[in-house]
């Protein structure tokens, strides 16, 4: 029996639960996310710590407090009212992006990344949204709070990188293209895409192997019949997600779709080398699709 997709289950209800740092990042992905996504509630999730002792609020806070005790009471506050002033940022993008929106703010959480995905897990958010740096800040996605977000979370995730003018154009009305392997994570993550994007165009694509005669052996399995059947350059992951990136950019893509594998006894959703690959290199919006 085929599964219901999470985001078409009652409870989602359609709300989306969005990432924000406060960085020009996190603000991109709200615009770009709300073209994919539109008419939505948006929860805007800010997770915040206490300042190091390094910083130079820790220094000036330092100088007030009486006792230690003293001093991590101040440094809460004042990390507590900043987030506020985050969140309500973020709040205030996203209704002008067209969603409606109300702040979630967390605080004094040691990894931000599990946090989110633990607070995705509390809400059951129809997606997580996230920035391809991380909700905090850090560089590039491997290591970032957004591949944590994407191996931890149960429900799906919108990551957003940084994009050119002509990328962030075809968001708007441009087709998802769905990496299709004939696996039954790749069918699940299109029917969730099916119903997330709807109205939106879906594109199956089949990456074949490079030592292909081009062919295109229809009746592989699991493999629609209608996918678009791409050559790589070369061999591996990286090859692959060349070839999606280039079919991505010859059809004016507004995203891309990949299923995730599985879940190892800690949860954690295993992506595989060719989806990490694709949400490196694809130079567009990638959803990811946890499976059911």
């Amino acid at each position: 029996m085929t599964s219901t997709p999470r985001s078409a289950r009652p409870e989602d209800d359609g709300v989306l639960l969005v990432g924000f740092d406060g960085s020009r990042d996190a603000a991109a992905a709200i615009a770009v996310a709300a073209h994919l996504l539109p008419a939505r509630h948006a929860r805007v999730a800010h997770i915040w710590t206490s300042p190091g002792a390094g910083s130079a609020l820790y220094r000036r806070l330092a100088q007030q407090a009486r006792t230690t005790e003293h001093l991590r009471r101040l440094t809460r506050q004042e990390a507590a009212a900043a987030a506020d002033g985050v969140a309500a940022t973020g709040v205030a993008l996203a209704t002008a992006a067209g969603w409606t929106a109300e702040p979630v703010v967390r605080g004094e959480h040691s990894d931000e990344g599990a946090d989110l995905a633990a607070l995705a897990d509390e809400l059951r958010p129809a997606a997580v949204v996230v920035g391809s740096r991380g909700t905090g800040g850090l560089r590039g996605l491997l290591g970032s709070v957004a591949e944590v977000v994407v191996h931890r979370s149960s429900v799906p995730v919108l990551v957003v990188p940084p994009l050119l003018a002509e990328e962030r154009a075809a968001t708007s009305s441009g087709p998802a293209l769905v990496a299709h392997d004939g696996s039954e994570s790749a069918a699940y993550a299109h029917a969730v895409a099916a119903d997330l994007l709807a109205p939106r165009l879906l594109v199956p694509v089949h990456v074949e192997s490079p030592m292909s005669d081009g062919s295109g052996e229809l009746g592989e399995p699991g493999v629609p019949t209608d996918a678009l059947r791409l050559r790589p350059d070369g061999f591996g992951p990286v090859a692959a997600a060349g070839a999606v990136a280039r079919e991505a950019a010859t059809q004016g893509a507004g995203a891309i779709v990949v299923g995730s594998r599985r879940r190892s006894l800690v949860r954690e959703v295993v992506l595989g080398s060719h989806a990490r690959a694709v949400l490196h290199h694809g130079h567009r919006p990638v959803l990811v699709v946890p499976p059911p």
